[in-house]
């Protein structure tokens, strides 16, 4: 029974990075304010997290190179964490603390992820 929750588990997370990848593809202009001004480019890197976070949920669901995947994934919520949603509560936006914490949340459940596939 652990081995299939386990399982469903991380299928459930997998499918949620999915969505979350088509979501950055899809409204990529309406998030690109979202970018913080020290990074260069601007909208592209919406686009380039939508992919990543696509990559990260097929390489979770297929396992290849899933421990990979979660580990970077936990990277890139960190650094979207200490980037954009931080700054923001420190600037006084205390609805961005929702965002730390569930950024946090899927963080931890990327190296929870990461710690079971090989």
């Amino acid at each position: 029974m652990k081995l299939l929750s386990s399982s469903v588990a991380r299928i459930i997370f997998a499918v949620a990075m999915l969505i979350f990848g088509l979501m950055h593809l899809m409204a990529g202009a309406d998030m690109a304010g979202m970018v913080p001004s020290f990074f260069p480019g601007g909208v592209i890197w919406v686009y380039i997290t939508g992919l990543g976070l696509i990559l990260a949920g097929i390489a979770i669901i297929i396992k290849k190179m899933g421990k990979l995947a979660s580990f970077l994934l936990a990277l890139m919520l960190l650094i979207f964490v200490l980037s954009i949603h931080l700054p923001a509560v420190i600037g006084g936006d205390q609805m961005a603390m929702s965002q730390v914490l569930k950024d946090l949340g899927l963080m931890a459940c990327a190296l929870l992820i990461a710690g079971q596939l090989d």
